[in-house]
């Protein structure tokens, strides 16, 4: 009897070391060959002068790596800094998490078949979020890092980007009307770097392609509505306005996909999921003064990183018309 006790909870020890380190490790280092493997494309690329996607194979690499397996590390700065962003993004959460005595996995990345070679990263909250003060704080510590990791990156980036050739190819995916942040900070490195080329005509380095994903990632993430870090930010303001912000907002995504970028329709869809309900939080406590400079700290960088079309030509109607 002893025995068999001893067994099972030498069993549910290793199952728990799996899920709380061995799973998070796992994913990781699949997320880093995926992103890898598309950095090396888009460094090709930008070492002939092309835009990062031109080509069906640039979309997915692996038998251009099956050939040249060596180029596989030179796409190490383009997953360097995505990786770098989405982990700072999570460990933001995860932190706070820790702060508030909230029970959370550590930070699970995703390896998918993307532009980017990932889906992004989550964490798993296992315990209620007891207060508005700790929910805002769980919410607004990913975005806020992880724009300021987007922000380096970008700069970074422009400053090792070069100057588009007279004949340029046309790309297959071209990204589209640029959040302010991009053009802020290209106006910026423009006063200490006055021979910088013009934003419109740029061979952007993978680190500032990087640096763009992060951009739109903390974009989509500060959505005010479900369990988004947006929609844990307008909860802690107020669960009314929350209410009316999920029956607004996947009305408002869909139709956004139909005219500017077919992405808003899965991000719509995704909203109506039971499972992107939130869940109730105390309300009896109000919201502290600095945490609702937090939560206008977000609405700033939400208004920064936003655009209608990340990429050009890629509505529902577009898609319609090239079928």
């Amino acid at each position: 009897m002893f025995a068999t006790s001893r067994r099972l909870f030498s069993r549910n020890l290793v199952r728990s070391k799996f899920w709380n380190y061995g799973l998070p490790l796992l994913l990781l280092a699949a997320t880093a060959v995926t992103t890898t493997a598309n950095g090396a494309r888009f460094m090709q690329n930008f070492m002939h002068g092309l835009q990062p996607v031109v080509a069906d194979s640039d979309l997915w690499p692996w038998e251009w790596l099956g050939k040249h397996p060596r180029m596989l590390l030179s796409g190490w700065t383009f997953s360097a800094s995505l990786l770098g962003i989405l982990l700072i993004h999570e460990f933001g959460h995860y932190f706070a998490c820790r702060w508030h005595r909230i029970s959370a996995s550590l930070p699970w990345l995703l390896p998918a078949p993307t532009l980017s070679g990932t889906a992004g990263a989550v964490i798993r909250i296992r315990s209620r979020i007891p207060t508005r003060n700790a929910l805002m704080d769980v919410g607004v510590y990913g975005p806020l890092p992880g724009y300021v990791a987007s922000l380096v990156a970008v700069a970074v980036g422009f400053y090792l980007s070069v100057a588009m050739p007279a004949n340029p190819q046309e790309a297959i995916v071209r990204f589209g009307g640029e959040p302010l942040t991009l053009r802020l900070v290209h106006a910026t490195l423009a006063v200490w770097r006055p021979d910088m080329p013009s934003f419109q005509h740029l061979t952007p380095h993978p680190v500032s392609l990087a640096g763009w994903i992060g951009l739109l990632i903390t974009a989509l993430n500060l959505l005010p509505g479900g369990q988004l870090d947006g929609g844990h930010i307008l909860y802690a303001i107020s669960p009314r306005l929350h209410r009316i912000s999920m029956r607004i907002l996947p009305i408002a995504l869909l139709i956004a996909g139909v005219f500017c970028w077919a992405g808003w329709m899965l991000w719509g869809l995704i909203l109506l999921l039971p499972a992107m309900r939130h869940p109730p939080v105390p309300i009896d406590l109000p919201l502290g003064r600095g945490r609702v400079l937090l939560g206008v700290t977000a609405l700033v960088i939400f208004a920064l990183t936003f655009t209608p079309t990340p990429f050009y030509d890629n509505s529902l109607l577009d898609l319609i018309r090239a079928f």
